[in-house]
This record gives structure tokens, C-alpha cells and sequence, in this order.
């Protein structure tokens, strides 16, 4: 089984290359962030010539998350758990069961200047994931929350961690509620299969050919539960999606279990 996690930077935009891609990996799940769109104009009809049952998640602005499902796609739920209706609008949660699978796709918020009001929001985001899976899951249940962290979980997941000095995505609090996850039963599944590996980046800005460079970080992560840990057989970035015309500025992170 392949599950599949791409902040795709705009669906419309870049819809072309995510069917390409579809057809050439064959994932059993894709979960999508920053799709950009609105549920109305969500191209569901696309994925459904590729085999895949698909929810949406947004509102036309500048979030947006989805799930596409091979498998199955059951229990579905955007937001959190009795959120309300403001935190909803912000469109950066949904999950499904998808066969034996309980799939989260998230886009945590960016954090933009540390201690500001989006930095805040940011930590209560990743706070309220924790909680959600504190009340609703099982970390003896085959369950995976993948997405946009906006966070690099270590040093060597950043290209030089001091050009990132005073900056966000690196801070102790937004790691620490990164492992707030893992203590709850999650492990970062490509770290568990590369544990000496610096990064691999997923994640490059455009400017100043700092994909050929090699300027990147780590940001894009696929947290499994222990089930799933336990048959954890392949875990990579595909980088080759980051090349070519008009690329999202993320690549795919995939992950492949044994059945």
C-alpha cells in the first residue's frame, strides 16, 4: 500500500501534473494541501477518470486540503472535532477513513514572524491536533496525519540552520509540538527508515535557484501509528516532481507499507 502527501501550491494551476503523476506512482492515497479552490470548483470529476473517490476541503482563498482515496473514503469530517465555524472557514483539516486507514491532511499554518498573532495560531493549530487525536483516536489503530507542517523537525532538516536564526519553522515550541504528536503514538515514518539521513528537503523556494542549489528544508511529513510503523517498507521525497514547468515549490513525500 502507498500513501502519498503533496502541497500541491494551487490545484488549478497545476492540476495536469498531479494526474500525471497519479498515473505514473499509483498511490492508494494522495492527501493534497493548498489546493487553493473552493469545494464547487474542486476538480473531483478528474480524479475519478484515475480511479480515485476524492473530499474536499475549502473555500477558495489561500488554504485548502483534500483527500483522494483508491481504497475507500468513509467517516469523513473537515475540521476539527465541534470546531467552530471561523476555524472551519480557515480550511486546513480534513480526514477520512480511507479502507483500514484513518487519513488526516493538514496544513498547519505558516507562522510567518515568530511571537506574532499568526505564530500563536500556528502553535494553537498543532495543539488542537494533538487533542483531536486525544479524543478521537487510538495509536493502536492504523492511523496517518500527513501534510504541510510548516515545521522542520530538526536542524538537518533545513539547508543551513544558520540562515534560519530568529526565524519560524525551526523554534523549540513549533518542534516541540511536533513531538507532542509523536509522544501521542505517531512516528515520522521517513525519519524511521533514515534515521542518519540530513533531510531529504521537500520543500524549495523558488527564488534564486534554490532547488539546483540545494537550498531546501524538511517540512512536509507523513506521522504514522505504530501498526503502520510496523510494516513501514519504503519512505522517500520524489524530487523529480519538483523539476520540469511550473512545479509546486513542494515535492510529494511517499511512504509504502507492506500489506
Amino acid at each position: 500500500m502507498k500513501l502519498a502527501t503533496w502541497n500541491v501550491n494551487s490545484l488549478r494551476a497545476r492540476l495536469g501534473r498531479v494526474e500525471e503523476w497519479l498515473a505514473a506512482n499509483e498511490p492508494d492515497v494522495l492527501v493534497m494541501q493548498e489546493t487553493k479552490c473552493d469545494d464547487a470548483a474542486f476538480p473531483a470529476g478528474a480524479f475519478k477518470l484515475l480511479g480515485y473517490d476524492t473530499v474536499h476541503h475549502g473555500n477558495g482563498r489561500w488554504n485548502g486540503v483534500a483527500i483522494a482515496s483508491r481504497i475507500g473514503l468513509e467517516e469523513i469530517r473537515a475540521g476539527f472535532s465541534g470546531e467552530d465555524a471561523p476555524s472551519i472557514e480557515e480550511c486546513r483539516i480534513v480526514q477520512a477513513r480511507c479502507g483500514e486507514l484513518r487519513v488526516f491532511s493538514v496544513y498547519v499554518p505558516n507562522g510567518r514572524v515568530v511571537d506574532s498573532e499568526f505564530y500563536v495560531a500556528k502553535l494553537a493549530f498543532l495543539k488542537r491536533l494533538r487533542e483531536e487525536l486525544e479524543t478521537t483516536g487510538d495509536p493502536d489503530e492504523p492511523i496517518a496525519v500527513c501534510g504541510d507542517f510548516n515545521v522542520a523537525p530538526e536542524d538537518r532538516d533545513v539547508w543551513d540552520i544558520a540562515a534560519f536564526e530568529g526565524a519560524t519553522h525551526v523554534t523549540e515550541p513549533e518542534r516541540a509540538a511536533v513531538r507532542a504528536l509523536e509522544e501521542w503514538g505517531l512516528s515520522d515514518a521517513l525519519r524511521s527508515l533514515h534515521p542518519d539521513e540530513v533531510g531529504p528537503f521537500s520543500w524549495w523556494d523558488y527564488r534564486a535557484g534554490n532547488f539546483h542549489k540545494g537550498y531546501g528544508m524538511r517540512i512536509d511529513l507523513a506521522l504514522v501509528s505504530r501498526p503502520l510503523r510496523e510494516r513501514l517498507v519504503a519512505a522517500y521525497v520524489d524530487r523529480d516532481a519538483r523539476k520540469g514547468k511550473l512545479p509546486s515549490d513542494h515535492a510529494p513525500v511517499v511512504v509504502e507499507f507492506s500489506d
